[in-house]
């Protein structure tokens, strides 16, 4: 990765930001709350992927369909993040590979 990559990257993410402050308050509490769960728990390739535009995008829909954020995904914010991610591989899934010996690795 190059300094004109990392340039790129923090632009893109900038830009990104701006969006989610141009939601409503609700909105950005609730998006802010699912970053950080899927920080925690979230894809391997959360940071560069389509995850985290994605839902700034339904968002915006809500926010221009007149809906509150909770109408868009319910009361629970970590089950609709876990309903998200169901089929990608998180850093979880890593660690548990790591402790159980799978892909070749062999626990002494």
């Amino acid at each position: 990765m190059g300094i004109q990559d990392i340039i790129e990257g923090k632009k893109q993410w900038r830009a990104h930001k701006a969006r989610v402050k141009a939601l409503p308050p609700d909105y950005q509490i609730v998006y802010n709350e699912m970053q950080k769960y899927l920080f925690k728990v979230g894809p391997i390739d959360l940071p560069d992927g389509p995850l985290l535009p994605g839902i700034v995008d339904f968002f915006e829909e809500g926010v221009a369909s007149g809906k509150g954020v909770l109408e868009l995904i319910g009361t629970d914010a970590a089950a609709f993040c876990d309903e998200l991610i169901k089929d990608s591989r998180t850093y979880a899934d890593l660690y548990q590979e790591s402790i159980s010996g799978e892909h070749g690795k062999t626990v002494t």
